[in-house]
């Protein structure tokens, strides 16, 4: 049967035109049959198809199911099908390199036309144009929006917020009438009957949905939850465009609390479950994720009280050794061996102070001969003056009685009379400056030598409190070795060596038999 190609309009009708035989055309294809003609070959079934399909450019969508997209062709190769038919499709690289690509699962629309070959007997759909299409649009955008917030950072595991192992309070934001907000209910009181739950009911599709999850995720955060929740369960992927949007997403990420995801799509990802802390597949696999079992809870709490008492038998262990070793010291067994050592050193420190002393009072006894000498020299000079004096009128007075003794006798008698009570008066008042003096001297030599005194007094009842004697003559005694040096220790002599024990009221010469180091 021959068939008439519709006229090419160049326009893409969206639907296969048509093709109806002419009436021309069914009389020939009966007056061959009455004639008897041979049919058509398959190469001129074929040619006569190729000339019929090539000249429609029809507008087709469907799913992208295959690709084979390789530089070393001439042409991108895919797929498309729908629920019932399957298209090959092949697109020359000079056209394919201007659209965004293809990939399994995109639903895309494309204007072509039909092609056949007819040595292979195969048909392909040569594509003109490409586009996404209907749930296409939707991925590519929230395809390019979680390339955005992944540059940005929101998706790196560091920022994430880790999941407090035994929460307290949980919030839940869902949908109250759905099958989630039960799921977590029945799951969460099965598991960790102790936990608070506090629900934010709000719708979880539709235009404003986003805006009530993130209204919900504030409610939990006034409430003070140790984790969040947020959950739906499945839907088409229209349904769960509100989880895409960029709002919601970055009111996640700026959330100090926690939120685990639990949207049951799985072969969808939303962004929602991208940047939030712990993404579950469905709702009870999050309410899983935040309750502990009753296992892991007894295992948890098991494996703390071991180390609890270990800890504290280790603890009582230690303490009980202490308390041993300090019970076998020396000191808890002899007392006096606490002050032993400074017993012995305060003697040895009086004997000597005590030598020093013997020597210490020599410059204060030339310092006294020096001020009895300089006192001297000042009674003498002192008493000069008056000396001439008395030898100025022993003079006269013999020159006078030389002179004329007899006219003069009188007044000798007068002068000597004079003379008489001038003396003692003179040599009375060289006495009282003479007394004075000395009383004065007395004083200041008696203030240069207390604080002399009053150290020498000290130094000597430290020397006797330090003095080795006053140690040996309270019972104790003290070794030296054939040299004089003080035995402090076992490892200072050896067997068979002589030493010599020093007590109270003598010595006593002795031989090492062993050596009993102390524990």
């Amino acid at each position: 049967m021959a068939y008439r190609k519709a006229p090419h309009t160049g326009a893409s009708t969206g639907y296969l035109p048509n093709l109806t035989p002419s009436a021309g055309d069914s009389r020939a294809d009966e007056s061959q049959a009455a004639d008897g003609k041979r049919p058509l070959t398959v190469s001129e079934a074929m040619n006569l198809a190729k000339g019929a399909l090539e000249h429609i450019t029809v507008t087709i969508v469907g799913e992208v199911s295959e690709v084979n997209v390789k530089r070393g062709y001439k042409a991108a190769y895919f797929t498309v099908k729908d629920a019932s038919a399957a298209l090959p499709c092949m697109m020359w690289f000079n056209r394919y390199d201007k659209t965004d690509g293809v990939t399994i699962g995109m639903k895309v629309e494309m204007t072509g036309r039909f092609t056949l070959y007819p040595k292979q007997g195969r048909m392909n759909f040569d594509v003109f144009t490409l586009k996404q299409a209907g749930e296409g649009d939707l991925r590519k955008k929230v395809a390019d929006l979680a390339r955005k917030l992944q540059n940005e950072g929101l998706m790196d595991p560091a920022r994430k917020v880790p999941v407090p192992a035994f929460p307290e309070r949980i919030g839940v934001v869902t949908s109250p009438r759905g099958d989630a907000v039960h799921d977590v209910l029945r799951t969460l009181r099965r598991r960790f009957p102790v936990a608070t739950v506090q629900v934010a009911g709000v719708p979880v599709e539709g235009e404003h949905a986003a805006e009530y999850m993130i209204e919900g995720l504030r409610a939990c955060y006034r409430a003070k939850v140790d984790v969040i929740l947020l959950v739906r369960g499945g839907g088409s992927f229209e349904n769960l465009m509100p989880f895409n949007d960029e709002a919601l997403c970055r009111a996640i990420v700026a959330c100090p609390i926690p939120i685990v995801t639990g949207i049951g799509h799985e072969p969808d990802t939303t962004i929602a479950d991208m940047v939030a802390d712990v993404r579950q597949s469905t709702p009870t696999g999050a309410a899983l994720f935040v309750s502990p079992s009753q296992d892991m809870l007894e295992e948890t709490f098991g494996s703390y009280a071991a180390s609890l008492a270990s800890g504290v038998q280790y603890a009582i262990d230690r303490a009980a050794m202490n308390v041993r070793r300090a019970e076998d010291r020396p000191l808890f067994k002899d007392p006096h061996t606490l002050f032993a050592t400074d017993e012995l050193t305060l003697d040895m420190t009086q004997d000597r102070l005590e030598r020093l002393l013997a020597g210490a009072t020599v410059p204060f006894a030339t310092q006294v001969d020096t001020a009895a000498a300089r006192l001297a020299r000042s009674l003498e000079a002192t008493t000069a003056p008056h000396r001439n004096q008395l030898d100025v009128a022993a003079g006269r007075l013999t020159r006078a009685l030389a002179g004329a003794t007899a006219p003069f006798e009188r007044d000798l008698e007068v002068t000597s009379a004079r003379l008489a009570r001038a003396l003692p008066l003179g040599i009375s008042r060289d006495k009282t400056a003479v007394d004075t003096l000395e009383a004065r001297m007395r004083t200041v030599a008696g203030g240069m030598l207390d604080p002399f005194n009053h150290e020498l007094a000290l130094s000597a009842g430290r020397m006797h409190d330090l003095s080795p004697l006053t140690v040996l003559s309270r019972g104790y005694a003290m070794a030296t070795d054939g040299e004089g040096h003080v035995v402090k220790n076992v490892d200072q002599v050896k067997p068979g060596d002589r030493i010599e024990v020093r007590v109270s009221d003598g010595s006593l010469d002795c031989t090492v038999d062993a050596l009993q180091p102390a524990e």
